[in-house]
């Protein structure tokens, strides 16, 4: 089979690309609602095919709130929950799994008429391929994340697998991102700029560090165990636990707000140097935004925290935390694409 095609036949896969980074956008979004709400563990079975039905009557509702009632969460912390707290929960990771099954539809398909349409170059097969393994990859994970705290000694997974999760989201959206932008962006909008793209390049890896303990904020629930600021219970320094960087509520707090006003300082320097580029128009007209977001993304973050004991309004403040986060993961991801160095343009 040919998979040679003009350029301009790549825009129709393009947009399906985008679309999947929609959708992915909205699969983190609804693990975020699912781990703010403790939902994860309701659906104590994986039916890859048969668990695409909730639960059809009272009999088989009750059978699935028994299999929950065995679980650690239950017995050690939602001991009052009656079925109908029972069915709040369970929604919530039903929609997160079911989005995740239409995803996977939503490339196969598309993917499938695209071939048969000889759309795809012989360059694009091994990343379509690269794709789709992150994406089994995501579920299989998801899975084994749930499982984990299935058992009677745990009331939550993992936030170290959490973590893993929610980064492996994000590098898949990233990789549909960056795949769509080389369909769709011209050499001609390129920055050629070695020393900037690297510095560009030590943020992301920077706020890669930030988003894994944005995570481990959400995992461990450590926003509440420091629900003030500027200060971290009226401490500017407070008490670091050096020996558990990633397990310690207040530590893990203190770093976490360290990252964002460190990642805050270099974007406002990266911004101030990104000025002085005039050389694409497409990085002129976007180049503020990673900084109007940033400030954003810590403006939420303190919200968040303050107002982390009240379980309704920090659904929705955590929820637009952790999307702006996306957003600005998705800036910084198309200023590197925009940003090359000589070598790398005579390579590509």
């Amino acid at each position: 089979m040919k998979f040679f095609i003009a350029r301009s036949s790549s825009r129709p896969i393009a947009i399906w690309l985008l679309i999947g980074v929609g959708m992915i956008m909205i699969q983190v979004m609804l693990g975020g609602i699912t781990r703010l709400t403790g939902s994860g563990l309701s659906i104590t079975e994986w039916k890859p095919i048969l668990g695409t039905l909730p639960p059809t009557d009272d009999a088989s509702w009750q059978a699935a709130f028994e299999k929950y009632k065995q679980i650690g969460q239950y017995k050690q912390i939602n001991f009052t929950y009656t079925l109908e707290d029972f069915k709040f929960i369970y929604f919530w990771e039903w929609l997160h799994r079911n989005w995740a099954r239409l995803l996977g539809v939503v490339f196969l398909i598309p993917f499938i008429v695209f071939l048969i349409q000889k759309r795809f170059r012989r360059d694009m097969i091994l990343p379509m391929v690269i794709l789709f393994i992150l994406g089994a990859l995501q579920g299989a994970i998801g899975w084994i994340m749930v499982q984990s705290g299935l058992n009677q000694n745990d009331v939550y997974v993992s936030h170290i697998r959490l973590a893993g999760h929610f980064i492996g989201a994000l590098v898949l959206l990233c990789y549909a991102l960056w795949f769509a932008l080389k369909l769709l962006v011209p050499s001609a909008e390129w920055v050629i700029n070695r020393s900037f793209r690297n510095f560009t390049i030590a943020i992301l890896v920077v706020y890669t560090l930030q988003l894994i303990y944005g995570a481990f904020m959400a995992g461990l629930k450590a926003a509440v165990a420091a629900p003030t600021w500027p200060t971290i219970n009226g401490k500017w320094l407070p008490a670091i636990d050096t020996g558990n960087l990633t397990g310690d509520l207040i530590t893990v707090q203190f770093i976490h707000r360290g990252l964002a006003y460190l990642i805050t300082l270099l974007v406002l320097i990266w911004w101030v140097k990104a000025r002085q580029i005039v050389s694409s128009a497409y990085f002129s007209k976007t180049r503020a935004l990673p900084l109007v977001v940033v400030v954003m993304q810590v403006a939420l973050g303190v919200l968040t925290v303050l107002y982390s004991s009240d379980r309704n309004i920090l659904l929705w403040l955590g929820a637009a935390h952790q999307f702006t986060a996306m957003i600005l993961l998705m800036l910084w991801i198309w200023m590197i694409f925009l940003l090359r160095s000589k070598s790398f343009l005579r390579l590509s």
